[in-house]
């Protein structure tokens, strides 16, 4: 049986920023994407999940060429992305950004907003209308509403002509960065199940950002957990919701059935002492969080270790080859 082909090989990305400390203490360097190596294969789903800040939309932003590499490479489809003018780099990969309110200029028709990738590319006149009208009917939406502004629609709605933005010019690949967080719990199932049927259609492959654990496992492949600027854990869907080796993956889980009181939001039992990009602990970055950290996890910096279509980095977990083996 064939494999299915590689649609998106990251390869040791890298993305530094640098951040003013003040007056007096200079700039400090933020490792927002720090060293991250993936494969995505073509027509399936790969999730990126992690805490607010980890760098997952960050790298969802070098995988589509809107940042460039510090170092590494990313290829899509064989090809170098930096290599690759802009137009190209449109009709290969589009994004579905998170909030569909601020993601459409209020001041253009919806017309307008989902032509604009075609008028980009040269297509204009009968050919453009033609084009708009098939995808806005593709994603659910009547004709009627290409005239009207966005402030006239609903968040779904919303949601909908970004989507048909994304699409209208037949991209390979997108890239979903929170599609559904913006949207009532009402609207995100009827979102989910467009994107799954235009899958299926058009043969996509989707990146999906996301926090949101719930989503993530019912409509991904495979999934990858960021932590720190650095993937810790990388498995099949089912596998990681199944036997999470990392200690980080296993509180991300957790949180999903612990919300905070209060609050509404997960907690992943790991303190507030959220991670500094510019400031990246020795050893394991994740050890000054860990509830099962031992000495060497301080000064130990730990390799990616695979096994069984799993990886893993962590001093402490076991094999992925023995992934449902109790860890830590």
């Amino acid at each position: 049986m064939t494999k299915p082909a590689i649609a998106i090989d990251v390869q040791d990305a890298k993305r530094l920023f640098t951040q003013s400390a003040g007056a007096f203490a200079g700039t400090r360097v933020v490792r927002a994407v720090d060293g991250v190596s993936l494969q995505v294969r073509e027509g399936s789903c790969f999730g990126i999940v992690g805490e607010s800040g980890c760098g997952k939309s960050t790298l969802a932003r070098l995988i589509m060429g809107l940042l460039p590499l510090s170092s590494g490479d990313i290829l899509v489809d064989g090809q170098r992305l930096s290599a690759m003018d802009r137009k190209a780099r449109a009709r290969l990969i589009q994004p579905v950004f998170q909030d569909p309110f601020s993601s459409l200029n209020p001041r253009h028709s919806i017309a307008d907003l989902v032509g604009l990738p075609l008028t980009a590319q040269g297509i204009a006149g009968r050919e453009r209308g033609t084009r708009v009208a098939e995808m806005l009917e593709r994603v659910g939406l009547p004709g009627a509403i290409a005239n009207r502004q966005p402030a006239q629609l609903s968040g779904g709605q919303r949601q909908r002509v970004a989507i048909a933005r994304a699409l209208v010019l037949r991209p390979r690949i997108v890239v979903c960065d929170e599609p559904t967080s913006a949207l009532d719990v009402s609207v995100q199932a009827q979102i989910l199940n467009l994107l799954a049927d235009l899958q299926a259609e058009f043969g996509l492959t989707y990146v999906f950002i996301s926090h949101n654990l719930a989503v993530v496992e019912h409509v991904c492949d495979e999934v990858a957990v960021m932590y720190l600027g650095r993937i810790v854990e990388h498995a099949p869907t089912a596998e990681l919701f199944e036997t999470p080796t990392h200690p980080y993956t296993k509180a991300l889980l957790a949180s999903v059935l612990t919300p905070e009181p209060g609050l509404g939001i997960p907690d992943v039992g790991l303190g507030d002492a959220y991670p500094d990009p510019a400031n990246i602990p020795t050893g394991c970055r994740f050890h000054p969080r860990c509830p099962a950290g031992q000495p060497p996890c301080i000064t130990e910096t730990p390799a990616p270790r695979f096994g069984a279509g799993r990886m893993v980095e962590c001093l402490l977990a076991p094999p992925p080859s023995t992934a449902s083996v109790s860890p830590v």
